[in-house]
């Protein structure tokens, strides 16, 4: 499992590493799925530089577990938008409002891309996320 601190820097670093391999793919049609699982309020949504703070879990598409704010009962903190976040959180976050529990299906150029995250998530792997936001500061 990653630590909140440790999540927070790679998902930095990678998203720095690949902005432009995950530009072009955006050019290729990747976007995210957004699976509504409990509505939230429908009135506060977060916007670009938003500090937001959510529950998540994080699985591989075989359904294998690799991170959970929820296991560690410590909510994640980001500031959306900004390229903070792998840029599939960055797409489908803004369109969740508060108290919505959705489904989050991110194509590998959105999330790790090719260099993946070794020993954790494989080169190019989706990236299946259940996240809450709980609040927008």
């Amino acid at each position: 499992m990653l630590t909140s601190s440790l999540f927070r820097r790679t998902l930095t670093r990678t998203c720095r590493r690949t902005f432009i391999s995950s530009a072009f793919s955006m050019s290729q049609n990747q976007e995210v799925k957004i699976e509504r699982i409990s509505p939230g309020d429908g009135k506060s949504f977060p916007t670009t530089g938003d500090l937001v703070t959510i529950h998540y879990v994080g699985t591989l598409e075989n359904g294998k577990k690799f991170d959970s704010s929820r296991d560690r009962n410590q909510p994640f903190q980001t500031y959306i938008g900004v390229g903070q976040v792998i840029q599939g959180w960055d797409q489908a976050i803004p369109k969740l409002s508060i108290g919505e529990i959705a489904r989050l299906t991110i194509p590998g150029p959105l999330a790790y891309g090719s260099r993946g995250f070794p020993n954790i998530i494989p080169p190019n792997a989706t990236l299946i996320f259940e996240v809450e936001l709980l609040g927008i500061n």
